[in-house]
C-alpha cells in the first residue's frame, strides 16, 4: 500500500508529482531544489545556500512522517557543475555530523528546474 506525502513545510511540487510517497516501509522523495516553501521562490546565494535549503526541505518531508535524517538510506544528488562537488560534500558532512552517512550518487546534469544549481532526492526507511 502506498501513501502520498504532502506537507506545507516543504515546497509544493512544481509539476505533476508528489513531494514524497511511502510504500513497503520506505519513503521516496521527489527531487528537492532550494525553493523556500513560504515564498515559492528559489533561494539566492548560489549552491551553498541552495543545498542548505534542500536539506531543510528534506527534513520537513521526513518530519511529516515522524522520522529524521538518520533514516535516510540513499541520496541522489544532481548538480549543474561538478566543480561544486566539494561544496556539496562539505554541506553533507555538516548535515550528517554525528550520524552514519547514507549511500549517495552525484551526477552532473545540463540543467535543473527553475535554474537551480543542485537537486537531491532521497530514500528513507520507516520504522
Amino acid at each position: 500500500m502506498k501513501k502520498i506525502i504532502k506537507t506545507k513545510e516543504a515546497p509544493e511540487a512544481i509539476g505533476p508529482y508528489n513531494q514524497a510517497v511511502t510504500a513497503n516501509g520506505f519513503l521516496f522523495t521527489a527531487g528537492q531544489i532550494g525553493i523556500n516553501p513560504s515564498s515559492g521562490l528559489l533561494v539566492e546565494g548560489g549552491v551553498e545556500k541552495e543545498i542548505v535549503r534542500v536539506m531543510q526541505n528534506l527534513d520537513a518531508i521526513l518530519d511529516s512522517e515522524g522520522i529524521d535524517k538518520t533514516y535516510i538510506t540513499k541520496l541522489t544528488v544532481y548538480v549543474t557543475d561538478l566543480s561544486d562537488f566539494t561544496i556539496v560534500n562539505n554541506a553533507f558532512e555538516n548535515y550528517f555530523a554525528g550520524t552514519d552517512y547514507p549511500a549517495r550518487s552525484t551526477v552532473e546534469v545540463s540543467a535543473l528546474p527553475l535554474g537551480a544549481l543542485v537537486e537531491v532526492d532521497c530514500i528513507a526507511f520507516l520504522f
